[in-house]
């Protein structure tokens, strides 16, 4: 029955690529003989009165969830997709079609256990942005606070579950099927995303990633994180403090209140480094429907963010070799880049570091040749990815929301900004976040933290001590036993060696001799051989 659920979701994508014609928009050298055959039975209606830019949101919003994601990320890559598509993908943060109101109504009443009006003053039973996994409302509390009502659409579970269950089948036949299956490991890949989407609809936790972003930025003003009431959150709805601002992408509105797009690109990049490296807690949906500009001050402007379902953090030692990583590529010392994958473990020890060292080069000296303000960041770190997975590095899931959310951080800023440095921006900071790393107060407060752990085991330690030295002396005994023995073996066979010299030597110079003598003779020579080698043994 699943394999029959999988085959009809595979056809209807087909059918939906076909039907939109979504193989005109890939390059030429992506369309094959093999992709033109395999849509031709779909292509029977053609949408010829729709743009491209169209066809494609009206795709994504027709295969669901996991598609209109898809969306979202390629509608912050301007580089990369024209701007007519980006346009109709922008579409989709906010615009997806809403369910009825009423039920809407309903299933936050269920949810809460009462009736809106004893929670609510007011409640606007109109949408105010419906999206691919969840619809907002406004309402007014009694206390008099605008609040925004999330609440997960009816049946999407469902849904997710069957497309989930496809992109497992299609792992499983990419693992077992392709040269580089296991190594890209897309099974784990899936798995991760699947607990990714999946923890989306929870918005309990969603509701504690804003508390816990909001306490990381309460002493900052690079970011605003709106309040939630947790007494009126639940699995399915989350009732959040509700915000004024512009939209990021709405360019003509930002300039209409003349904000300074500039210092507003560069505090992008400081609130991801500051997420990344300093909270190591990051919003890693950082699409242009989840973050908005607060206008109050033009010249000075804040960030204020939305939706923190998918958030992201990197293991300490990710931390630091990604930070080194970033600073050694940039300054093109590219010995050391290879030498910093093989001991963080992205890389096996068995590889040359001198052959890993001459790929990455001959990668990352075409990009680096351009102006700094012309580099891709994002671009060159997923370059530097897939360079060192030809070397058997694998997918590493902890580095994929990473690399995503740099990538909308950079379209975003240069969306606003054009000229837009990264590096300018980004190298400073790694340079003092690594410096901070290793200060005596970072080593202090490290120490304080372990602190209590180590008085904790502190009664064990003579016993462990006792333990290990009673080990080690067992070990060296073992060893003197084993070198003993093999020096008892070679002695033996230095003698043996001698004896057989002595024979073999007796017995060539005194064959003329030898060869006279009678069968008995023989025998009693063989014996007094064999007598003489004993008693050498001995």
């Amino acid at each position: 029955m699943k394999r029959i659920s999988n085959l009809l979701r595979l056809i209807k994508i087909a059918s939906v690529i076909g039907y939109y014609r979504l193989d005109e928009l890939l390059p030429g050298f992506m369309q094959g003989p093999l992709l033109k055959l395999s849509l031709l039975p779909f292509k029977l209606k053609k949408h010829n009165n729709l743009a491209p830019g169209e066809r494609l949101r009206l795709a994504c919003e027709e295969l669901g969830p996991i598609f209109i994601k898809l969306g979202q990320v390629l509608s912050t890559r301007p580089d990369i997709i024209p701007p007519e598509l980006i346009i109709e993908l922008n579409k989709l943060q906010d615009r997806v079609a809403p369910f009825d109101g009423e039920e809407f109504c309903a299933l936050v009443e269920k949810s809460l256990g009462k009736p809106l009006d004893e929670v609510f003053s007011a409640f606007d039973r109109q949408p105010l942005a419906s999206a691919s996994i969840a619809q907002v409302h406004t309402a007014t509390l009694h206390t008099g606070e605008d609040v925004v009502v999330k609440a997960v659409r009816p049946h999407i579970e469902e849904i997710i579950k069957k497309d989930t269950a496809l992109m497992h089948t299609l792992a499983n036949m990419l693992e077992r099927y392709t040269p580089h299956g296991k190594r890209l490991r897309p099974i784990e890949v899936v798995n991760e995303y699947q607990q990714t989407i999946f923890d989306e609809l929870n918005l309990i936790r969603e509701t504690a990633n804003a508390t816990q972003l909001k306490r990381n930025f309460e002493k900052s003003s690079l970011l605003y994180v709106p309040k939630v009431y947790w007494p009126h959150c639940r699995k399915d709805v989350m009732v959040m403090e509700r915000i004024y601002g512009a939209q990021i992408n709405d360019l003509e509105t930002l300039k209409q209140n003349n904000v300074n797009l500039e210092a507003l690109a560069v505090r992008g990049v400081e609130i991801f480094f500051t997420q990344v490296f300093d909270h190591n807690f990051f919003h890693a949906d950082m699409h242009p429907g989840n973050v908005y500009v607060d206008l109050s001050d033009p010249e000075d402007p804040n960030y204020i963010a939305l939706d923190m379902a998918i958030m992201g953090s990197l293991e300490r030692e990710d931390q630091y070799y990604l930070a080194r990583n970033l600073l050694a590529m940039f300054r093109r010392n590219y010995r050391e880049v290879a030498e910093l994958h093989v001991l963080s473990g992205w890389v096996p020890k068995h590889i040359s570091v001198s052959a890993f060292e001459s790929a990455i080069r001959s990668v990352c000296e075409p990009i680096f040749e351009k102006p700094l303000k012309e580099i891709s960041f994002g671009d060159a770190l997923i370059h530097l990815f897939q360079t060192a997975q030809r070397f058997e590095m694998p997918v590493q899931p902890q580095l994929v929301l990473l690399q995503k959310t740099l990538l909308n951080i950079e379209g975003l800023g240069r969306q606003l900004y054009p000229d837009l440095d990264l590096w300018e921006t980004a190298h400073p900071y790694l340079e003092r976040w690594i410096k901070r790393r290793y200060s005596p107060r970072t080593l202090i407060k490290e120490f304080r933290k372990q602190a209590p752990e180590w008085m904790e085991r502190a009664p064990e330690v003579p016993h462990l001590l006792l333990e290990t030295t009673t080990n080690l002396n067992a070990a060296a005994e073992s060893l003197q036993l084993e070198q003993q023995r093999a020096q008892k073996k070679g002695a033996s066979g230095i003698k043996q060696a001698l004896i057989a010299g002595c024979l073999g030597g007796a017995t060539i110079i005194g064959w003329p001799e030898l060869v006279q003598l009678p069968a008995l003779s023989w025998v009693l020579v063989a014996s007094a051989s064999i007598l003489a080698a004993w008693q050498f043994q001995r």
